[in-house]
């Protein structure tokens, strides 16, 4: 008989270890596509462990900067998003120690934990004192809620699909054949959400709020020294775990660390190869894309259910 206390423990070193794994792919991945950007520019690129480099060296600075305490939460805020979306899904199917705290939450929680990190960098930027500041949060809570849009009505589709929202049985659902995948099984749904994690990965065209072509501002120069390490350590995990929601739903999950590698390398690049080929959006151009292709068929999926 499992002594609950001790399994409880285990559990946690096991999810932390996941963490540890996730974030560090993370970061490779973040450099690979830098050094992928940089080519298709014509130019050489980072090296790929410059990452670490850089995470060390303002986890050891410090700053005598003083802003308001909201503004310094809002890279915590954001770092929570990236862990507690990890946290609450599952990794690894079929793995006892790498289901994380799945049976804990479900397909809300998880869906919560996507804008948690957005809505929390939005009251730090509040309290910076910049002037423009206003001009990046409404740009980033416009873009982020309209590619939630079709986000939210693809996993209505599914839930109603599958009649639950345990992401573990609907993974358990997909097993058995690749044609029992949910891009299989429900196109409609599965496009929906692409279009959706298209404009939530944040690269072009869909990079609205930070413009980097445009402003030379914003949370990357304007916060420092150990919360800019939160940002960045933010930055190699989150998009992981978005990821590895969208493999749990659509492309049935992964069993063996290997396939996970797999699977999230190829949806990661799908972001990477629409960034480096398409320009920018203006607002205006991303918040219609999604009401003109993302929102219809979002609404489609939904009535062929």
């Amino acid at each position: 008989m499992i002594d609950f206390p001790n399994f409880e423990w285990v559990q946690i070193a096991y999810a932390l270890l996941t963490l540890f794994i996730v974030i560090n792919y993370g970061m490779v991945m973040t450099a690979v596509v830098r050094k992928i950007g940089a080519r298709v520019g014509g130019r050489y690129g980072i090296p790929v462990w410059q990452n670490y480099v850089d995470l060390l060296k303002n986890i050891a600075l410090r700053s005598k900067i003083s802003h308001g305490v909201m503004y310094y939460l809002g890279p915590v805020f954001r770092l929570t998003g990236g862990v507690g979306l990890l946290m609450f899904v599952p990794t690894i199917y079929g793995s006892e120690w790498h289901q994380n705290f799945s049976y804990a939450g479900d397909l809300i929680l998880a869906l919560y934990f996507v804008f948690f990190g957005t809505l929390g960098m939005a009251l730090g930027a509040g309290e910076s004192g910049h002037p423009h500041s206003a001009i990046g949060v409404s740009r980033g809570l416009a873009q982020v809620t309209m590619a939630e849009l079709p986000l939210a009505l693809g996993v209505y589709a599914l839930s109603l699909q599958y009649q639950t929202l345990d992401i573990t049985e609907i993974v358990a659902a997909q097993q058995g054949s690749i044609f029992n995948w949910t891009l299989f099984t429900n196109p409609v749904a599965t496009v929906a959400a692409m279009i959706a994690f298209a404009g939530t990965m944040m690269r072009s065209p869909f990079d609205v709020a930070m413009a980097p072509q445009e402003i030379p501002i914003g949370p990357p120069t304007e916060y420092h020294s150990s919360y800019l390490a939160l940002m960045q350590t933010n930055r190699a995990l989150f998009p992981v775990a978005k990821v590895v929601i969208y493999m749990n739903l659509f492309f049935g999950g992964a069993t063996s660390w290997a396939e996970f590698a797999i699977k999230v390398f190829c949806l990661y690049m799908v972001s990477v190869v629409i960034g480096v080929v398409h320009p920018r959006f203006r607002v205006e151009q991303s918040i219609r894309f999604f009401l003109k292709w993302g929102l219809p068929i979002g609404v489609l999926a939904i009535l062929v259910v």
